[in-house]
């Protein structure tokens, strides 16, 4: 089993605990489940599909919750009918769980239910306080505030 030693990291960088708390838990993860079987695709700068074969299950079946970073799609097994006799089953039916950690910012923007194919659109999303901001540089000295005096004056009312 592999495994990361994040010591040198913690030697010279602070609060990245959290980081490596999530590479864990998704190495974990990922170790455990095999079904059902899911892609995840990048389709532009900011967005994601992440697409699950899911097989004999409904809109009614499937839940979605993301929160705080993990999304977690489940399915209920679909009810079938015990007149059915089958000879050989080979069309998975069973529940599941998957979860799925997600990077800061990332929000999942709808889920369709196509052909057997659940589809969720991510995209990240940053809020404008933390994007970069353009800071004009202006030449010269900055202008000084003209001071008010006692009387309600400024300096230039003063010189008149």
């Amino acid at each position: 089993m592999n495994t990361l030693d994040f010591s040198p990291l913690f030697r010279t960088a602070i609060g990245f605990d959290r980081l490596a708390r999530q590479l864990e838990s998704a190495r974990n993860i990922g170790d455990a489940q095999s079904y059902p079987p899911y892609n995840i695709e990048k389709t532009g700068e900011d967005t994601y599909v992440l697409t699950m074969a899911v097989a004999g299950f409904g809109p009614g079946d499937i839940d979605v919750v993301a929160r705080e970073n993990v999304l977690t799609v489940s399915g209920r097994a679909p009810q079938t009918e015990e007149s059915r006799s089958f000879l050989y089953r080979g069309i998975a039916g069973r529940a599941f769980e998957r979860r799925f950690v997600l990077a800061d910012h990332i929000v999942v923007e709808g889920a369709t239910l196509e052909n057997g194919l659940l589809q969720l659109g991510l995209k990240r999303v940053v809020p404008e306080a933390l994007k970069p901001r353009q800071i004009p540089v202006q030449a010269g000295r900055p202008q000084a505030q003209p001071r008010i005096t006692a009387n309600g004056q400024g300096d230039q009312a003063q010189a008149a």
